[in-house]
């Protein structure tokens, strides 16, 4: 009788064993919940707030600005009040890897908030134009030191069943920034000395940006590269729960382990052994730029109202694209992945810009013209926000190894920036010199290069982590 109830409960105790097995496995194997690190990526996207913000505060201001200023009808002067925040992000962004990779991610948002403060402070102050540019240059580098930033926190806190959704997150939040700005901005043109409280009120977004980074996770992957493991243990377990805290560790330790004694110069970068996915970096930052993204953006009201429509109305709408479409990116891009996103986003753009190329022509007159060219218009925002609007930054701070990430998204930005500038500098001379068809064909065709480009060089990352990312490159350069 005693021999059984001993077998009875060694027969027990290994049931038990099994079982206490079977759930370590299911606990490893489970996803770690999306909440833990929401909160610190909604913070993270006040900074992808405030660029759309700056972005358009000066969109529906303008006018009032140049009048309280003493400028109106000196165009030179608007379009420096409007493009010297691109200047001032050049050189926030060309700074911005060295930053993050010096004081941490943490450090890098609040840092970046500062001259947003005070360059609202001064814009909303200014009693000259000389005041007013100063002001908005401070912001700019504010806005360059940014989003690298963002994209760099964003990959390194979020699970990789979540982070293509957190990705989009910043992208939504850049839109509602925008919107904001314009909302804002309505009363300006009516109400003398509005313009004030416009920039006034974005101070509240940067402070708040500011004190509540300092609650926030400090990224793992800094830490741990820099070699305070005890602190990136810590930080795993706010982000992802305890239970995920082991599995991250060691996954972190596969492809990270010795970052922080390689020494990387900018040569490295530049010419390197990292040549090749900083070609694709810039090149694919370049590509989203010269798809013509932002010449609609700056110039879609001259359109709207070459057809009678008020231009407030013409702000409305694609401001609303712009949002509808970054919505389906979050939900899709976990899903079907960024590739895909990004290439029907490449092929919906060329698609669109073709419509406003035939309606520029000879073929297309009266109503059918407004049609296509308004039509086209919009949907090509919406073509762009859920795929080349958020897609790059995600996917490029996914795809660059640990040890560069910071400063290579630094350099990618920097592109994106130059582009940008350029883009704006000169479209509207290239279409009093070439006309709207030809200068809206060949943009699209840089949207079908872009095509191209993605099928051949960017990598799936969706659901992996960024060290199987790293080894998944690292065995295509080898092969």
């Amino acid at each position: 009788m005693r021999g059984r109830q001993r077998v009875a409960s060694k027969d027990h105790i290994l049931g038990q064993d099994k079982d206490e097995n079977l759930a370590s496995v299911r606990i490893q194997n489970a996803k770690p919940c999306w909440w833990h690190s929401f909160r610190h990526v909604l913070v993270a996207s006040l900074s992808s707030f405030l660029y759309g913000y700056h972005i358009g505060v000066v969109n529906e201001t303008l006018e009032s600005i140049s009048i309280d200023l003493g400028f109106s009808g000196n165009t030179i002067a608007e379009g420096l009040v409007v493009s010297v925040c691109l200047g001032g992000a050049f050189v926030g962004s060309l700074f911005s890897g060295w930053m993050a990779d010096g004081v941490g991610r943490k450090r890098s948002f609040q840092l970046c908030a500062l001259p947003m403060i005070i360059g609202a402070g001064m814009s909303a102050t200014a009693k000259t134009l000389w005041g007013m540019l100063l002001g908005r240059l401070f912001v700019g580098t504010g806005m360059g030191l940014g989003p690298p930033v963002v994209a760099l926190y964003v990959a390194e806190v979020s699970p990789p069943a979540v982070r293509g959704a957190y990705g989009a997150l910043t992208q939504i939040a850049t839109c509602l920034g925008l919107m904001g700005s314009f909302f804002i901005g309505i009363p300006s043109k009516e109400i003398v000395g509005w313009w004030r409280i416009c920039f006034w009120v974005s101070v509240v977004p940067s402070a708040m940006l500011a004190l509540f980074m300092e609650i926030c996770a400090e990224s793992p992957h800094w830490l741990f590269k820099i070699g305070r493991t005890t602190e990136a243990e810590a930080e795993f377990e706010k982000l992802l729960g305890g239970v995920h805290v082991k599995s991250a560790m060691v996954e972190l330790s596969k492809a990270d382990k010795g970052d922080a004694s390689d020494t990387v110069t900018l040569s490295d970068l530049i010419c390197g052994r990292y040549f090749r996915v900083m070609f694709i970096g810039c090149a694919l930052f370049a590509l989203q730029q010269l798809s013509g993204i932002n010449a609609v953006f700056y110039f879609s009201s001259t359109v709207f109202e070459s057809f009678g429509v008020p231009s407030d109305i013409a702000n409305a709408c694609v401001g609303i694209c712009n949002l509808v479409g970054s919505v389906i990116a979050m939900i899709l891009m976990d899903k079907l992945g960024r590739k895909l996103l990004l290439l029907g986003s490449f092929l919906g753009m060329a698609l669109t810009m073709g419509l406003q190329a035939i309606a520029a022509s000879s073929f297309a007159s009266g109503f059918g013209a407004m049609y296509l060219s308004v039509g086209g218009m919009l949907l090509f925002v919406m073509s762009f926000a859920f795929g080349a609007g958020p897609v790059p930054c995600l996917v490029m701070s996914e795809m660059l190894p640990g040890n560069i990430r910071a400063k290579a998204m630094a350099i990618c930005l920097a592109v994106h920036w130059m582009i940008n500038f350029f883009v704006g500098l000169f479209f509207l001379r290239l279409l009093e010199l070439i006309g709207a068809q030809l200068l809206y064909t060949i943009f699209g065709s840089f949207c079908l290069a872009a095509v191209v480009f993605v099928k051949k060089y960017i990598l799936e990352t969706k659901g992996k982590s960024l060290q199987e990312i790293e080894i998944a490159l690292l065995a295509q350069e080898t092969s």
